[in-house]
């Protein structure tokens, strides 16, 4: 800028006279007009349109049943090494898969596929259980059969690396992989952690039952990972934050849903490293699969399995304390069977 008796005047760029500078500066202010006045043209004086309201669920829905014969088995611990017979024993102790499952029932499963590891390495849901239970659920005439859970890795690789993808397409079920638009905010009543938090509630739109294949793992942060805390998979967001209170939160989501049928699998479990493992030397043959109504129960039994107690693992007592199930689990009447090596 350069000053014009006293005014600041623009300088001409070399290679402009004075008066073609002038005719490129008006030409650029016509310009800068119209697009003032298209832009008050559109301007809407009463704001943007308010986004609708998301109403918060209260939860994921309680899929527990109510009409169980008193006195009978609620957990049934089969001893084995081959994952679908072991199943196929076990709810049969506790009244035949025919008792939890029935005709046009919408299954949805609810797996552990957090990393993008063979199923060899036990970080994730066995794709043999996966094949044996949903096999079952369609032979008692579910109407369909859905699998999901929010991966920690690439969900489409850790479904299709662990296997789980192709026990899916053996058996008819389909994979629920999360995207955004499946998420809703949910604050359970009482909660101190989930308030307003994205869980994978799309995934239950019109399921009926609900089932949960978990195997038995060291964690470094909770003490173990079993039923209980196979439900980490069903938030979102920035959900490490909960990591501060990895008590706390495992405890709630105890309450997020309740399953129809829980099935922890300690046919192999990780004994260290976990949740992530990595290696063979990480695992050791516990030959044990727990088929329960109560998730809570099953996690009592599974920290056995880890050779930990219940003071090890803080959560299944607070589990419990919210509600959410009983850490004696010799209440439920276990039955003890032997599928056989």
């Amino acid at each position: 800028m350069t000053k014009d008796g006293g005014r600041i005047a623009p300088e001409i760029p070399a290679g402009l006279n004075r008066r073609d500078f002038l005719r490129r500066v008006a030409g650029a202010s016509a310009v800068a007009a119209g697009a003032c006045v298209l832009g008050l043209s559109l301007r809407d004086g009463t704001g943007p349109a308010a986004l609708p309201e998301v109403k918060a669920l209260p939860g994921l829905g309680d899929y527990a049943l109510k009409d169980l014969a008193s006195g009978s088995p609620r957990m049934a611990v089969v001893r084995g090494a081959d994952r679908a017979a072991m199943f196929d024993l076990g709810v049969r102790a506790l009244g035949g898969i025919e008792a939890f499952i029935k005709k046009g029932d919408r299954v949805l499963i609810k797996v552990n596929a957090a990393f993008a590891s063979p199923a060899a390495l036990g970080a994730t849901t066995h794709p043999e259980l996966l094949t044996a239970v949903a096999s079952a659920c369609v032979k008692a005439g579910a109407s369909q059969v859905s699998v999901t859970d929010n991966p920690i890795n690439n969900p489409e690789s850790c479904f299709e690396i662990t296997g789980l993808a192709g026990a899916a397409r053996q058996t008819g079920a389909r994979i629920v992989v999360p995207r955004a638009g499946l998420f809703t905010p949910a604050t359970l009543p009482g909660a101190r952690l989930i308030k307003d938090w994205p869980v994978l509630a799309g995934a239950f739109t019109g399921v009926t039952k609900l089932i949960a294949l978990a195997p038995v793992k060291d964690h470094a942060r909770a003490g173990a990972s079993m039923l209980l805390k196979n439900m980490y998979g069903l938030l979102g967001g920035r959900r490490n934050v909960f990591h501060q209170d990895i008590n706390g939160i495992i405890s709630e989501l105890a309450l997020l849903t309740r399953p129809t049928l829980s099935i922890l699998d300690g046919t192999v479990s990780m004994m260290s490293n976990g949740p992530t493992g990595g290696s063979l030397s990480d695992l050791k043959s516990t030959g044990t699969l727990v088929v329960t109504t109560d998730p809570v129960a099953g996690d009592a039994f599974g920290a056995g399995l880890l050779g930990r107690t219940l003071e090890d693992i803080p959560y299944i007592r607070l589990a419990q304390a919210a509600g959410a199930g009983t850490a004696d689990f010799a209440s439920l009447n276990p039955v003890y069977l032997d599928a056989g090596a």
